[in-house]
């Protein structure tokens, strides 16, 4: 049995969507599940909006969500005399043909449709003429699509589907400039590669019944189809930029892990049961093309967030630090790393982003400081006194006692000689330390992590001068 070779074609003329991602996913996991071939092919021909900026972006967008291609990547600039060479001997066959129709022509003829209240299909006259029946235009090399047939594409998520040859005009294969057409230099690419499945967005079915055509005409075998949904936004819309991001880099920008991604993408038209949560190994073991709906799937940023919040948990804080050092307002010196690997061990269990948690980790860099809201400082300006005291306590304590337990001891202690309660102190010392009453973590395991110099410092930035 031939092993299936897969590819991942996008036009270097912008950043990595989401729906591409998406699709070179499917093609990853088909290849990984059959023990064939993910290969990669930049369709760069369109010389005035591919860049080099875009290339990397593509390679870097495949590079973080992890989708590694086999072997070298392919330019499809660099194959432009195999696309003449295959449009020159399609013309020997003929099975194709020199049309001299000028652009003038054809915008007439679509005008005058459009008058009509008639669709335009173009029919050339130069379709049975004889090579001396020649005209002053520059011609190009139209394929001869077949008359009075039907043309069958049986694809592998959205079935059986027929059209009429009549409905398919005779496409350009070779411009006047005898540069190739997408649709030629697709079809030729697949065949030289060895591509035995092509799994793509269903905005590229219609493109399926010409290239079916092409395939024919040069007595290759045709690929299997596979044209899956696009994506939607949450109004049910194509996805663009007024859902949110749609480029790939953008969600690590946002903060958000490639294996989220991976795991959410795949959920975005593919099912197994009601499995939600899916490993890297179980995708590769289960997915097939069959269980593709042939339904546009929805983005939803909550779902994603759900799934991202799974992958932090299960991060060791080590891979997390290593992750959010990015995201933090400044380059970090030992002490302080230590300090936000200690803190990552509950302040994982609440976050959902990269982002947001780097923010929850900056109340553990030193002399750390923001300015406090009006709620806030009425607390502080109310309990000064106290603070004064738990100022005093603290300073007593040993540095070797800073820790969560003996804290909350001497706390205890404290409680019991002013008889009052911990909640009647422990917003205005979480004020104090953390410039907020909403950080997330224990009092005593936030203090415990600063140790003695540093929480003794932010204290002190509350208490005024006379008062010390």
């Amino acid at each position: 049995m031939i092993k299936p070779i897969v590819r991942f074609a996008p036009s270097p003329t912008g950043y990595l969507h989401i729906g591409g991602a998406r699709t070179a996913l499917f093609n990853y996991l088909f290849a990984k599940n059959t023990n064939g071939k993910f290969l990669l092919r930049i369709e760069d021909t369109d010389k005035q909006r591919s860049t080099k900026e875009a290339i990397d972006a593509i390679i870097q967008g495949l590079e973080w969500l992890g989708l590694k291609h086999d072997e070298n990547y392919i330019l499809q600039s660099s194959r432009q005399l195999r696309h003449k060479e295959i449009a020159l001997e399609l013309l020997n066959k003929e099975k194709a043909y020199y049309c001299y129709t000028s652009q003038e022509e054809l915008d007439d003829m679509r005008k005058h449709a459009e008058k009509n209240g008639k669709i335009f299909r173009f029919k050339s006259p130069w379709r049975d003429k004889i090579m001396s029946q020649k005209s002053s235009v520059k011609p190009v090399i139209r394929i001869k699509s077949p008359l009075d047939k039907e043309v069958i594409i049986r694809d592998l998520v959205q079935g059986e589907i027929t059209v009429k040859s009549e409905e398919i005009d005779d496409l350009v294969m070779l411009r006047s400039d005898e540069s190739a057409t997408y649709m030629l230099a697709v079809v030729v690419d697949d065949h030289d590669m060895n591509i035995t499945h092509i799994i793509r967005g269903d905005d590229h079915l219609t493109n399926a019944f010409r290239q079916k055509i092409i395939y024919q005409a040069m007595n290759w075998e045709v690929p299997e189809f596979a044209h899956i949904p696009l994506i939607h936004g949450a109004d049910g819309s194509k996805m663009s930029k007024r859902h949110g991001a749609t480029s790939v880099i953008e969600y690590k920008q946002m903060g958000y892990l490639p294996e989220a991604m991976r795991n959410y993408l795949l959920r975005l038209g593919w099912s197994h049961g009601d499995d939600e949560l899916i490993s890297d190994e179980q995708a590769i073991k289960w997915f097939s093309l069959d269980k593709i709906g042939k339904s546009p799937s929805r983005f939803d940023f909550v779902k994603l967030n759900s799934i991202n919040k799974h992958y932090l948990k299960k991060t060791n804080e080590e891979d997390l630090f290593l992750l959010i050092r990015e995201f933090l307002s400044k380059n970090v010196d030992d002490e302080e790393r230590q300090r936000i690997i200690k803190c990552l061990k509950f302040s994982k269990e609440k976050s959902s982003d990269l982002r947001d948690l780097a923010n929850n980790c900056e109340i553990y860099l030193s002399n750390y400081h923001r300015p406090i809201d009006e709620a806030s400082a009425s607390i502080i300006s109310q309990k000064k006194y106290l603070l004064i005291e738990i100022f005093q306590l603290l300073n007593d304590v040993e540095e070797k006692n800073f820790n969560h337990d003996y804290l909350k001891e001497i706390f205890d202690k404290f409680c019991n000689e002013k008889l009052i309660k911990l909640k009647d102190f422990g917003p205005l010392l979480r004020i104090a330390i953390t410039f907020s009453q909403s950080s997330s973590g224990g009092i005593f395991d936030i203090i415990s992590i600063l140790k003695k110099e540093e929480s003794l410092l932010r204290i002190k930035r509350f208490i005024p001068q006379d008062l010390m």
